[in-house]
């Protein structure tokens, strides 16, 4: 078999390295990967956050920040969700971000970099 490189199995050695799932915040426009974001979900009553990442209807991600929240809720999640949040929805989500710490990500990432 002339011009195909040998592949090797779990037993021959090399392994592929595992796909992880990139998406983009709608707040800040941060690439990141899936599971380190929270998924808000469009779905037939109204615009819920989905925790556990499987809900269906159309999604779109944002960090746990409150500031990522606040710029997504100004147009990017709407926009995202090819829809008009209702007030409803808004209330919602706000309820949601009050729970959110300030500025988690940015106090951990800052908090890894101290320790390296």
């Amino acid at each position: 078999m002339a011009g195909k490189p040998a592949t090797r199995g779990p037993a021959g050695g090399a392994r592929k390295a595992r796909h992880i799932p990139q998406r983009t915040c709608v707040g800040c426009r941060t690439v990141l990967a899936k599971r380190t974001l929270i998924r808000v979900v469009r779905r037939f009553d109204g615009v819920v956050v989905d925790l556990s990442g499987k809900l269906a209807g159309r999604g779109a991600y944002i960090h746990n920040r409150k500031s990522c929240w606040e710029s997504a809720l100004k147009g990017g999640l709407a926009n995202a969700l090819k829809t008009a949040l209702t007030t409803e929805d808004r209330q919602r989500l706000e309820e949601f971000i009050s729970n959110l710490p300030e500025d988690a990500i940015a106090s951990h990432t800052d908090a890894d970099v101290s320790n390296a």
